[in-house]
């Protein structure tokens, strides 16, 4: 069965099948980077990472944080749950704006669910004020 201009039911479904399956990947973001694809790259400046905070860096897909002065920290910022973006770091905890995940900024450990992974960790080091994944 056809419509006139020869678009058949299976091909209507098919593509309302893509649509849906593109709306769902919405809550989900396009995947952590690996350590290789971010080694000997400066993620971020020490001077903007707040003592007991961190900031988000949504191009890398990675939070960098200093759970206290001079400790520096870089984990994915791809929720474990779902894989969404995390959206915030407040309280010494990185949260997920999707579903409620939290985890620490000292360790990526979930602190709450529904996450039940830690986030994963990339090595960094500091190089004249930046921080650099090794």
């Amino acid at each position: 069965m056809t419509d006139e201009q020869g678009i058949g039911r299976r091909a209507v479904l098919c593509g309302a099948g893509i649509v849906g399956a593109a709306a769902l990947a919405g809550c989900g973001g396009d995947g952590e980077k690996s350590t290789e694809e971010l080694r000997g790259k400066e993620i971020a400046k020490t001077a903007d990472i707040p003592v007991g905070g961190g900031k988000i860096y949504g191009g890398d897909k990675v939070v960098v944080t200093q759970p206290s002065q001079g400790a520096f920290k870089a984990f994915t910022a791809v929720c474990t749950h779902q894989g969404c973006t995390v959206g915030s770091v407040t309280d010494g905890l990185i949260k997920c704006d999707c579903h409620g995940s939290e985890f620490a900024i000292a360790d990526g450990s979930v602190r709450r669910g529904p996450a039940d992974k830690p986030l994963k960790e990339y090595p960094v080091q500091v190089k004249g004020g930046g921080i650099v994944v090794g």
